[in-house]
């Protein structure tokens, strides 16, 4: 009995190392650009009052239409007008060759298409372990007929903050060629609109600071 007790609190000292593990991972994560990339050609497009077609890729359609909203809003901020694209709905998004004709067709000089994804997570730390009279229902005899066990489930004690990442391309619609492209992460938080908002933040600023959207 007493093997199976000194295992058990093996096993939870683990989990609970591996769970403040993960906390410490997430816990270090901040909002940032991790890479971009421009075409020094297209430097100064698109123009204040230009159109700019706005379409978001998404795992869910709360999101997809959050992140349609603020990256329009940076947008408008620049100068330039934004168009949503029709949002999908259940259907699949629109491609690229799909998203340049219906830019075309609204008088779009640009088109700005992001995805979004699930990049990382924070698993709250778990419970503590205790130690209680019988917890496995057996005992050990070895004189005074007490029995241990472990009193306290293993594992994390919450849902996981969800950190959302995503990517953005800035496409010229005359061309059809690609102008500019960056890739941005947000903090983990259960607050997926405020991470939309950042990462339409870093995004367009980036873009901005690379030339493009000229005064």
């Amino acid at each position: 009995m007493i093997d199976r007790w000194k295992s058990a609190r093996r096993r939870a000292a683990a989990a609970a190392t591996f769970a403040a593990v993960l906390v410490a991972v997430g816990g270090c994560a901040s909002s940032q650009l991790s890479a971009q990339w421009s075409d020094p050609q297209f430097v100064g497009k698109p123009s204040r009052g230009d159109k700019v077609l706005v379409a978001c890729q998404a795992p869910d359609a709360t999101l997809r239409l959050v992140c349609v909203d603020q990256l329009a809003k940076r947008l408008a901020a620049l100068g330039v007008l934004p168009v949503p694209a029709a949002d999908p709905g259940e259907g699949p998004a629109l491609d690229d060759a799909a998203l340049l004709q219906v830019a075309r067709q609204s008088g779009a000089a640009a088109v700005l298409r992001s995805v979004v994804s699930a990049e990382s997570a924070v698993v709250p730390p778990p419970p503590s372990v205790g130690i209680s009279i019988g917890g496995f229902g057996g005992s050990y005899r070895g004189g005074g007929g007490i029995g241990f066990g472990v009193a306290a489930p293993l594992g994390g004690s919450g849902p996981a903050d969800i950190g959302y990442a995503a990517s953005a391309a800035l496409t010229d619609v005359p061309s059809g060629r690609l102008m500019w492209s960056g890739r941005a992460s947000a903090a983990p938080s259960r607050d997926a609109g405020a991470q939309m908002a950042t990462l339409a933040m870093l995004l367009l600023d980036a873009a901005r600071q690379s030339g493009f959207f000229a005064p």
